[in-house]
């Protein structure tokens, strides 16, 4: 048993290994496909009003919505065929990039701005919010990040720090465009994923000390944050100015009842509700096909994330921690943000600016929302193949070198992490939610 010969595979079946390959999950898939097919029927019947008040074809905005979901699914399909130690390869520069696309913004011909917000680049074809891009490239470095660092950011200050004080540059970055919604969902994102890299708890509630009032300063820094705080508190007191949009939104949500008043059928979108083929489009939704409307969007979502979580942790048990990380970016980066969305439209939290995913007229939104997806399916995949490997190399160890089944494989799959040693028969698994200090 000293001897490591013993476990070294006959090159015939070194090549049989190789040629397992894996699968994509099948519910991801259902949940990202249903709630994309859901998006184009409700943007197609929430913008017609819209796009005829802006003076462009009636189906302008349906046309806009399926050329980037186009884009995207194009975008999706060469990720999901990248090999995800490649992409680990570039991660240590990803902060780098993030803040030189913030910085773009204020480039004279390149940056563009709407409304007094400069959060956008002009493409020539199209305006692109970079924000959307940043959020997937910091989850795919704090990915690496934590499986590089996992021991000093369970243990040290130092290694807990660094992450949040980038994290720190973007939103100060971010603050000044501005667009608080999207800086506060990256504060979530990176304070959610280092307690789940294991950071101790008592150490995070310092820095979440000191960050609760300086967001309340800055939340109450601006007049219109102000008024959007107050019209969220009591949006009755003034439903034609401040409260104008919450109140049209609540009034939607109240005519739906349980069943909606039918598809196609919303009243409000008749230029009564602000953006409603965007940030509102769910109250279109919730009077169209009621509370069961709502109800599935809710459920598709909650399924999108219990498989994000679910890959995730299967990907950490064997040890594929990058790969792992990135599942829990992606799971808390589309829930946090549907979570918001929804809460706004439904007057549970002040209005936030930030799309539903996948089902909220945009472009750069839907564009980098199939991208993150697309992650998640190569995590799934990839991890289904090391699982298949693994089972394939055990089993004709077991029948040809009468080599025990529990015994590890050598090499059984290109990253040597999916196969590291067992302990007392279970699998070690590094990052725990909050470690204690």
């Amino acid at each position: 048993m000293a001897d490591g010969s013993q476990y070294t595979r006959p090159e015939g079946q070194a090549q049989r290994l190789e040629k397992i390959q894996g699968r994509y999950d099948g519910w991801t898939i259902f949940a990202a496909l249903a709630l994309a097919c859901i998006g184009v029927v409700m943007v197609a019947s929430s913008s017609i009003a819209v796009a005829e008040g802006h003076g462009v074809g009636q189906f302008h905005y349906l046309t806009r919505h399926l050329v980037f979901l186009a884009a995207g699914l194009g975008m999706a399909f060469v990720v999901m065929r990248t090999e995800l130690k490649r992409v680990e390869s570039h991660a240590q520069l990803l902060p780098v990039v993030c803040v030189v696309l913030l910085l773009l913004v204020y480039v004279p011909g390149l940056g563009h701005e709407v409304n007094g917000a400069r959060r956008w680049i002009n493409l020539r074809v199209s305006n692109f919010q970079v924000v959307e891009a940043v959020k997937i490239l910091l989850i795919v470095w704090m990915a690496s990040y934590l499986k590089r660092f996992a021991e000093a950011v369970q243990m040290t200050w130092s290694g807990m720090l660094k992450p949040l004080g980038i994290a720190g540059v973007m939103v100060v970055l971010l603050l000044m465009q501005p667009d608080f919604g999207s800086a506060m969902l990256i504060c979530a994102v990176v304070g959610g994923m280092l307690l789940l890299g294991g950071a101790s708890i008592p150490r995070m509630v310092a820095p979440v000390m000191l960050a609760v009032p300086a967001i309340g300063l800055l939340a109450v820094s601006e007049s219109y944050r102000v008024r959007r705080l107050t019209s969220f508190m009591n949006p009755w007191e003034d439903p034609f100015k401040d409260g104008f949009q919450l109140t049209q939104a609540l009034i939607a949500i109240g005519r739906g009842e349980w069943f909606g008043v039918g598809l196609g059928g919303s009243v409000q979108k008749l230029f009564y509700l602000p953006e409603a083929h965007t940030d509102f489009i769910l109250a279109v939704i919730a009077e169209e096909l009621g509370f069961i409307g709502v109800v599935a969007i809710i459920a598709l979502f909650a399924l999108l994330t219990w498989r994000a979580f679910s890959i995730g942790l299967r990907a950490v048990e064997m040890r594929r921690l990058f790969s792992g990380f990135i599942a829990f970016g992606i799971g808390l980066y589309i829930s946090l943000q549907a979570f918001v969305s929804i809460g706004v439209n439904l007057g549970l939290l002040p209005t936030k600016g930030l799309t539903l995913p996948l089902i909220s007229s945009g472009g750069s939104s839907v564009l980098m929302t199939c991208v993150s997806l697309a992650l998640l399916l190569r995590v799934g995949y990839e991890l289904d193949r090391a699982e298949r490997q693994v089972a394939r190399a055990r089993g004709e160890l077991a029948a040809e070198d009468e080599v025990p089944a529990a015994a590890p494989p050598r090499d059984a799959d290109a990253d040597a992490d999916a196969l590291r040693p067992r302990r007392g028969g279970r699998v070690r698994v590094a990052p725990t939610l909050g470690a204690q200090a």
